[in-house]
């Protein structure tokens, strides 16, 4: 795989990212950094953590022994549920930023919606809006929302989420749901595609 030979997708906001990217869930910390330098140099640019995950200072490790520019590279991390409200998800956002060592995301998504306190995801996306409008984040979406939540959520916020990234492979392939992603503009991103 080459840069420029991997499909890119444009998302709802006009920011472009690879159609193809390597994620870290459940990668020791001590396997991510070397996997994330790998696959930078062997032409992957899309790399998705979380701060869930306990790997983002590692992520930035790979980042930056890998040689590959930072613009060059699509970054992709997620807010844990444990730091949802809006101060606590400016806290949860500037500490994911210091571990992976970097002044920006391509790409922030609440990790999932928390549907006995949605209050909370609300505030959470409401800062999220923030990184967007300061240049933090250069995109923002959410991951795991059913269609619902994201109507809940497009309702009380501002900016709609410009990707759900959902489980979604041959045997789930989640039509109705994609349907509702291409009603309101939203990007559908499978994990655990294979």
């Amino acid at each position: 795989m080459t840069p420029a030979t991997t499909p890119a997708l444009t998302l709802s906001d006009g920011v472009t990212m690879p159609a193809v990217g390597l994620g870290v869930f459940q990668s020791p910390p001590e396997e991510t950094l070397t996997a994330v330098e790998t696959a930078l140099r062997d032409g992957y640019r899309l790399i998705d953590t979380a701060a869930a995950y306990d790997n983002e200072r590692e992520v930035g490790e790979g980042i930056r022994r890998s040689g590959v520019d930072r613009d060059q590279i699509f970054l992709t991390t997620k807010l844990w549920i444990s730091d949802y409200g809006y101060d606590a998800a400016h806290v949860g956002f500037d500490a994911s930023l210091r571990r992976l060592g970097v002044d920006h995301v391509d790409l922030y998504l609440l990790h999932q919606p928390v549907p006995t306190d949605f209050e909370k995801t609300i505030g959470a996306y409401k800062a999220a809006e923030t990184f967007l409008a300061d240049g933090r984040a250069r995109a923002i979406g959410v991951s795991n929302f059913s269609a619902e939540h994201l109507r809940r959520l497009i309702e009380r916020t501002d900016v709609g989420p410009a990707i759900n990234q959902v489980e979604l492979h041959p045997y789930f392939t989640q039509p109705a749901l994609r349907e509702v992603h291409a009603e309101l503009g939203i990007a559908t991103q499978a994990w655990s595609p294979l």
